[in-house]
């Protein structure tokens, strides 16, 4: 286990502290994949192959050694998870105990989120070249592959993969390099549409939309049906998130260290906040009202806002960075660090 290190909560002035630490868990390395959020509790990879199933209350209740680094947050498919790791190998274990129920080998290396349809028949992965693939949930055959684009461009907009993509309404938009934004037909791979933005940070779909955020500082907003033009907006010289729908408004980070909120329908900004450090990550709520935001600066802070005029409402140190989003149940919230911890809390009562 990891040294635990200190939590720090930072009310706003006057105010109690607004949560107690509910536990704190150390994966034994590093992590850059996330949290899958579960009825009861939460699943993580890490640096050194472990998937790890944790209680709300931080007990272990499985771990598993895949053999080599688990880079991206695991799929979750019904009864079950679904891993890959840098090696290429992917795996899919039961929810109840960790079994393994297959494996696949000799694929490229996960390093993008791979996402689940709504039925948990079909896994989706973006391999980072841009080749797209399906897997049957229950089997792992490959359904259908898609090829990876001809002409490549000199850098993806991240270095250890491509952004996750995104599935609504029948299609599987991704952004593949050179390819740009395209949308594949879920059914057999086939293209539906494609449009030329480039540098994609990460997507978000919403209500038949799907918006992109880029690294010249672009959010672009398109009809995810056939990819026509929405809106588009340019808010500042980079932006260093994946947009993400929270509390009826549309957010995304922007350098240096800001956090910017638009209108789902025109993309007209109605915030912009400075933070601590830069978001890297999507937001989240908790309890209706508080908007959670990661920080991945050094001091690890996750920094709740308050809805209406968007002030500080608290703000918890954990002294790593937060590159993943929070996971929030009721009144309880994690987030896992780089150092590979998982954090959680539980907000007190709101004041009478």
């Amino acid at each position: 286990m990891l040294p635990a290190l200190a939590l720090t909560v930072v009310a706003a002035a006057g105010c109690r502290e607004p949560a107690e630490t509910a536990f704190r868990y150390s994966t034994d390395a590093s992590s850059r994949a996330g949290l899958v959020a579960l009825a009861d509790g939460v699943v993580t990879g890490n640096e050194a192959g472990a998937v790890v199933r944790l209680d709300r209350d931080g007990r272990l209740v499985w771990r598993v050694a895949l053999g080599r680094e688990v880079a991206t947050r695991p799929a979750l498919a019904g009864d079950s998870v679904i891993a890959g790791t840098v090696a290429g190998d992917l795996v899919r274990l039961a929810l109840a105990d960790g079994a393994e129920r297959w494996r696949i080998t000799g694929e490229p290396p996960v390093l993008s989120p791979a996402v689940v349809d709504e039925e948990g028949t079909s896994v989706y992965l973006v391999a980072p070249d841009g080749a797209v693939r399906a897997h049957a949930v229950d089997t792992g055959k490959v359904r259908w592959r898609h090829p990876a684009p001809k002409a490549q461009e000199p850098a993806p907009a991240t270095p250890r993969g491509l952004p996750a993509p995104a599935l609504s309404e029948g299609l599987l938009v991704a952004w593949l390099g050179s390819a740009g934004l395209v949308a594949l037909s879920t059914a057999d791979g086939t293209q539906a549409w494609a449009r030329d933005v480039r540098d994609v940070v990460g997507l978000e779909v919403w209500r038949g939309a799907v918006y992109a955020s880029t690294l010249q500082g672009r959010l672009v907003a398109l009809r995810v049906k056939d990819g026509s033009p929405l809106w588009e907006q340019s808010l500042a010289d980079n932006l260093t998130s994946p947009p993400s729908v929270a509390l009826g408004t549309l957010w995304v980070g922007a350098g240096p260290a800001l956090l910017v909120g638009l209108k789902l329908a025109d993309g007209k900004e109605v915030a912009r906040v400075t933070l601590p450090d830069p978001l890297s990550s999507r937001v989240t709520s908790i309890r209706g009202e508080l908007l959670l935001v990661p920080t991945s600066g050094r001091e690890g802070r996750l920094v709740a806002l308050k809805s209406g005029g968007w002030e500080r409402a608290f703000s918890l140190r954990t002294d790593t960075p937060l590159r993943t989003p929070p996971v929030v149940m009721g009144d309880q919230l994690f987030v896992q660090g780089l150092d590979g911890r998982v954090l959680s809390w539980r907000l007190r009562p709101p004041e009478p």
